[in-house]
């Protein structure tokens, strides 16, 4: 069991606080953690004063957002058949969804095309484009996925297709030379927020062609229902969640605020369904349910089958179907589990074999199935502080995904490594690479050394960020309506860490499978005992001190019909 470092945030002075007015002390500290420094920047957050710019008009339009509303209206008038071609992960196949239904709304002779990982891997490929040019598409939008695809977009474009590309991603050395490129990372791009999802891009373009049809605003068009912008929200809020984009930032917070409204109010059959089967009751979607629940299953498709099983879910209009669909990526996401368990199991006995002293886990087995090496990896950077490469085994050449810890950065050893390799990316904590089998041996031997070097001396224990320290007397569920008010939480706003000192334990067990979480009572003078969950904290039970300081999210648990709080326990200690 890894013991965290705690990093507790220096406490704000009172004349700080009195600042913020009637804002909860508690909350103005975790705002301010947040680098919200003003009140105004405060109120503006907790309020949602924000308007997205208009795609339309002015200085800060979408680069490209023009070229490409032109284009696929010229598409839409001429019949000409349409493909958008998306990613196999929750990003794209929402990515997918979203711009299709609108194409639709709009009588486009549209389809969508989502690669296999297996087969095709991740990206726009120069032989699905030839295929599609031989069957006569005509114009072909890509949505999550072709930034980097400069060759591939030449190739496409020599068979005949018109080429616009939708991505958020990281720019490459060189742009792809399409009809159109949409993505508000280009340097010359004004839009002043680059750090949405692909489906908020896409969004972003579905937005600008309802406009300029005027479907947004008509009840009806052609003599059908027309679509509403806000029909699609559903669809970036899952996408945006499940791809970790920041929701500090202010456009991705409202849309996910929105988009969360019209999940809880039902109105698309697959994702019910997929609530359903995961156990959520509707109105009661948050982000964290996107995280946990709804993200996973859409990306279990991609990871063992086919990403279209997740785009026939999202697209279902009745009941049966969709609850048929959903049922098939629960089975998968149950599959994806125990394989990601199995696989994990696996890499443990081949660490086993060296004491468990390895500054970088190397693991590589016939049996890692290419779906779920990355999730390893995740879970084995995670449960050792060490940096994990898993890699799935091919005949002539093996494929790897890398998952790193803050002090070593995964994409600089592997540029070390770059003579080794058939090709390689990523960032500095997570990462892939190609490499052909008789370079494996060398090529492990040279990651180990360079994380030896770079690791030792340093202190590899786990962090956890500490928001504020409150007595335990002061927990209340007026205080945790507070705290709602961050919502929507997840990456770069997580759900705060509240920590608390000296806590008497009365009661300790454990629960769940293989006794694996921690169950505990905690007293408060003159009130009643407060309950606490600690999820993976099993261990703790036969070494649990009398007091301990606990680090926790503050939360309300309801079961057969009781409703009380309880802290969900992130780490304890032993009390000083």
């Amino acid at each position: 069991m890894l013991l965290k470092h705690w990093i507790i945030a220096s406490p704000l002075p009172p004349d700080i606080i009195q600042q913020y007015g009637s804002i909860n002390p508690v909350l103005v500290q975790i705002l301010h953690n947040r680098g919200l420094t003003t009140p105004q920047d405060a109120q503006r957050f907790l309020n949602g004063a924000y308007t997205p710019p208009s795609m339309l008009a002015g200085k800060q339009r979408m680069k490209g957002i023009s070229e490409a509303v032109t284009r696929i209206r010229q598409a839409v008038q001429k019949h000409e058949p349409i493909v958008v071609y998306g990613d196999f992960d929750a990003d794209g196949v929402t990515s997918t969804v979203l711009l299709v239904e609108t194409l639709r709304s709009l009588n486009a002779d549209v389809e969508p095309y989502i690669p296999h990982r297996v087969d095709e891997g991740y990206g726009v490929n120069s032989e699905a484009l030839a295929k599609l040019a031989e069957a006569g598409k005509k114009l072909v939008i890509t949505v999550d996925c072709g930034i980097r695809s400069v060759q591939e977009i030449e190739d496409g474009k020599a068979t005949g297709l018109d080429m616009i590309v939708t991505d958020h991603h990281s720019i490459g050395p060189e742009i792809p030379n399409a009809l159109a490129v949409i993505n508000p990372k280009q340097i010359d791009c004004h839009y002043p927020e680059d750090m949405l999802a692909g489906v908020g891009v896409a969004y972003k373009l579905a937005e600008a062609l309802l406009l300029v049809a005027g479907a947004s605003t008509k009840g009806k068009q052609n003599g059908n229902p027309g679509l509403q912008v806000e029909d699609l929200l559903d669809l970036v809020a899952i996408g945006t969640v499940a791809d970790l984009a920041p929701l500090n930032r202010l456009e991705n917070r409202l849309l996910v605020q929105r988009g969360l409204k019209v999940i809880n109010a039902g109105r698309r059959p697959g994702v019910r369904a997929l609530l359903e089967v995961a156990g959520v009751e509707l109105g009661t979607v948050n982000a964290t349910t996107i995280g946990f629940a709804l993200g996973p299953r859409i990306n279990a498709a991609g990871r063992l089958d086919s990403a279209l099983i997740a785009y026939d879910l999202l697209t279902a209009t009745s009941k049966s179907e969709a609850e048929v669909l959903a049922q098939q990526l629960h089975e998968l996401n149950i599959r994806r589990q125990e394989l990601t368990r199995e696989a994990q199991d696996t890499v443990r006995e081949q660490i086993g074999e060296t004491d468990g002293e390895v500054p970088l886990i190397f693991a590589s087995d016939p049996s890692f199935q290419p779906g779920i090496v990355g999730l390893v990896a995740g879970r084995l950077a995670e449960e050792y502080f060490r940096p994990a490469v898993v890699m799935e085994e091919g005949e002539t050449e093996s494929r790897a995904s890398c998952r790193s810890i803050p002090q070593f950065d995964i994409t600089h050893a592997l540029d070390q490594c770059a003579d080794l390799l058939v090709r390689h990316g990523g960032h500095a904590q997570a990462a892939g690479f190609s490499v052909l089998n008789e370079n494996i041996i060398q090529l492990r031997e040279k990651l180990v050394q360079l994380a030896q070097e770079t690791l030792e001396g340093q202190d590899l224990r786990p962090s956890l960020d500490v928001d504020v320290e409150v007595d335990i007397h002061n927990l209340s569920e007026d205080l945790l309506s507070e705290l709602v008010r961050l919502e929507p939480t997840g990456h770069s706003n997580p759900t705060p860490v509240l920590m608390s000192r000296n806590l008497r334990v009365l009661e300790c067990r454990t629960v769940g499978k293989e006794d694996r979480h921690l169950k505990l009572k905690l007293a408060r003078a003159g009130q009643p005992p407060l309950d606490a969950i600690g999820f993976g904290l099993g261990e703790w039970a036969a070494q649990m001190p009398e007091r301990i300081d606990a680090a926790y999210y503050l939360e309300i648990n309801e079961w057969n019909g009781h409703r009380n709080l309880q802290l969900n326990l992130q780490d304890i200690r032993p009390s000083e």
